[in-house]
């Protein structure tokens, strides 16, 4: 059980607790949505969520029918969610940066009856239109195109008032498919009362969000990181959010907190880093405004941490969550964050590391991070035998690999197929790329285990260096020698590939297994 129980009634939507609340607080006038030159009030969000929730009755969207939405950030992907939920039908938050054949599974493996797509991106779906087996309708975003429906001429005609459906707490809400780096993306289903516990537990409890905050978030509404951040958690506390879909670089970012000022910032590790290398950002943009930076997604460098308090005298929270949990689970709290390492517990989870054989590993000890919590997913859908590796019980297998320390601090030491043994010992790939991170001449790194020609396993590094470095032998080896000599000798890179990117996956973590590959390609040339 968790350390903190809410209290739901028999019969709860989340529509009702996330919009019309805010409404029945007396907050109708308050702006609820920033969004370019727009500043859309809770009020304005409560009608338009209840005329698309009753737009896409009349088309024929029951209770548990899936929605996908393929939209950019902005104020229609809010009402949609909402509206579908209200209805007690199931939108699915859905990356807007694959290919029509992603697309295509997706649709199929939901068996979705409508899409809502963002005009830019139809394409992609009218591509894979005739193998779509179940698909009824397509509601574009952004302007009329024939044979499809428009979002605003299909919602403006109904009703403002929408009687929510009689769903409870444990119905399906949302889905969120994983962007798992190997097999088929799988469906996370996601309950009724999962937002508000991670609502409640990470932003209330961790956060201190409320209803003065403004939250900004670089990771889009389709992760499960950025949707909490960039809309949820700020509707639960009666606060607003700023929806921006430009592409999140970094001159981007840095433009968008000063001119909306938010308080709460969440970013990633790859975004921290690049803001950390625009040209004069202290004099061209202003930040004051924020009170937190959160950090997740992958471990967060610790000279990544240091130079950012350095920069702007802020401090951030690096944190770990995931699909299945809804959003983070450890953190760091303020005042109190440390570098390369996640935090402790956000109470109202419950953690436990243990070995291949599911015992409890000692402290100091790394193995496997399972976690329990009220938010937790209720399975993968369609996918019997991933939901029981995966949901064991009452706890989640995360996958990754951690050791807690004696003060209950939680390290990050990778994933458990990243990991590296050479010369017989564990070797974290987290902590060499952490430890290269910090040589000034090293932007972004990747590691991995590479044969050399005996066979035997030992770390490689893919690095991308910083522009205006000249790369030769002599850097090479000065770079070799910093890690040997900052961490155990047996832990630094035999060998320093230079590449121009790292390949990574939409959410901004590195793609290992894609590095593996091209070792493997280049050792057999």
């Amino acid at each position: 059980m968790s350390f903190i129980e809410l209290s739901f009634p028999e019969k709860f939507n989340a529509t009702e607790r996330f919009v019309d609340w805010n409404v029945e607080q007396g907050r109708g006038n308050k702006t609820a949505i920033y969004h370019k030159d727009d500043e859309i009030t809770y009020q304005e969000v409560l009608n338009n969520v209840n005329r698309t929730g009753n737009a896409l009755k009349s088309l024929g969207i029951e209770m548990e029918n899936r929605i996908l939405l393929v939209a950019f950030d902005c104020p229609e992907f809010v009402y949609t969610f909402f509206g579908a939920m209200k209805i007690g039908a199931v939108p699915i938050p859905t990356n807007t940066m694959l290919m029509p054949e992603d697309y295509c599974y997706l649709l199929n493996d939901s068996r979705a009856k409508a899409v809502v797509v963002s005009k830019e991106l139809l394409p992609n779906i009218l591509q894979v239109k005739d193998k779509l087996m179940f698909l009824k309708n397509i509601i574009v975003v952004g302007g009329q195109v024939e044979g499809t429906i428009d979002f605003y001429e299909l919602i403006n005609g109904f009703s403002t008032e929408c009687v929510a459906a009689p769903t409870t707490p444990d119905d399906p809400a949302f889905w969120l498919y994983s962007s798992g780096t190997t097999g088929f993306p799988k469906g996370t289903v996601h309950l009724h009362h999962d937002m508000s516990y991670s609502s409640e537990l990470y932003a209330k409890g961790i956060l201190g969000i409320n209803e003065n905050d403004r939250t900004y978030s670089v990771a889009r509404l389709f992760f499960a990181y950025g949707l909490g951040n960039g809309l949820y958690f700020g509707f639960y506390a009666g606060g607003s959010i700023i929806l921006h879909p430009g592409r999140p670089q970094p001159d981007h970012v840095l433009s968008v907190c000063t001119r909306y000022k938010p308080t709460l910032f969440f970013g990633v590790p790859t975004s921290y880093n690049a803001m950390l290398q625009v040209e004069g950002a202290k004099e061209k943009y202003d930040l004051s405004s924020i009170r937190l930076c959160a950090s997740a997604g992958e471990a967060l460098p610790g000279s990544v941490w240091k130079q950012w308090r350095e920069m702007w005298g802020l401090e951030i929270l690096d944190g770990i969550g995931s699909t299945e949990i809804s959003h983070i689970y450890i953190s760091n709290r303020a005042g109190k964050s440390r570098p390369d390492c996640s935090g402790k517990l956000v109470p109202g989870y419950e953690a436990k590391i243990v070995d291949g054989d599911g015992n409890l590993v000692p402290t100091g000890e790394a193995g496997i991070l399972m976690i329990k919590g009220e938010s937790t997913a209720a399975c993968y859908w369609n996918k019997h035998e991933k939901t029981k590796n995966a949901f064991q019980g009452e706890w989640f297998n995360t996958g990754d690999r951690y050791y807690q320390d004696e003060e209950g601090y939680f390290i990050y030491a990778g994933r458990g197929d990243d990991m590296i043994k050479a010369g017989g010992i564990w070797v974290s790939p987290v902590e060499v790329e952490a430890t290269l991170m910090q040589h000034p001449a090293v932007l972004e790194c990747g590691v991995i285990g590479s044969a050399d020609d005996d066979g035997l396993i030992k770390p490689k590094a893919f690095v991308v260096f910083k522009e205006g470095v000249t790369v030769n032998d002599e850097l090479i080896n000065e770079v070799k020698l910093f890690v040997k000599k900052t961490i155990a000798p047996y832990k630094f890179p035999r060998w320093i590939e230079q590449v121009d990117e790292l390949p990574k996956t939409a959410t901004g973590k590195i793609q290992r297994f894609i590095l593996r590959q091209m070792d493997e390609q280049r050792r057999k040339l």
